[in-house]
């Protein structure tokens, strides 16, 4: 059984990439998934100068953890300024820092959604050009715009079906490069 690590760039309490994570997961079988609720993982602003006085966070060190056992990970990216979150930012600064390389050789299915018509295109361009460096594989990337008009919070779905079947056929094709 493949392990999944499943989450959004988001702490927000009412994070709809959170809701478009959670949908994701919810298509998938036969696999071990593992689905993180960012806003009950704060982390410090990173600092060089905290990083040396306080060291590492024990939540950190197992997320870090969980993403080098996983046999791939599914992220949502949220967009704020027409970037990734700070906290997305942030979490990737911090995670970068404890392992350089803590993404090495994982398949990644990248998304985002955003209550507007680009839906967060450019903060999943940003992420796409940069968890590489982390050793990530980016073969998959779905972008959900008009999310209020494109998804249905009350029932959990895509409901614009063209959008769902996209989406679907980029989670097939992740999971099909799972190790």
């Amino acid at each position: 059984m493949k392990k999944i690590i499943a989450f959004a760039g988001s702490n927000s309490s009412n994070s709809i990439n959170y809701e478009l994570v959670k949908y994701t997961v919810s298509l998938i079988d036969d696999h071990d998934i593992q689905l993180l609720n960012m806003a009950n993982m704060p982390f410090p602003m990173f600092s060089e100068d905290d990083e040396r006085e306080f060291g590492y966070k024990n939540s950190l060190i197992e997320l870090k953890e969980d993403i080098l056992e996983s046999d791939g990970v599914i992220i949502s990216v949220n967009e704020h300024n027409s970037n990734v979150s700070s906290y997305f930012k942030n979490l990737i600064d911090w995670l970068s820092r404890v392992e350089r390389k803590f993404l090495l050789d994982k398949p990644v299915f990248l998304m985002g959604t955003s209550p507007g018509t680009r839906g967060a295109i450019s903060a999943i361009t940003n992420t796409e050009q940069t968890l590489p460096r982390f050793g990530a594989k980016i073969d998959n990337v779905f972008s959900l715009p008009l999310f209020s008009e494109n998804f249905s919070i009350k029932k959990g779905v895509i409901i614009n079906d063209e959008l769902k079947q996209k989406h679907l056929e980029h989670l097939n094709n992740f999971l099909s490069k799972l190790p």
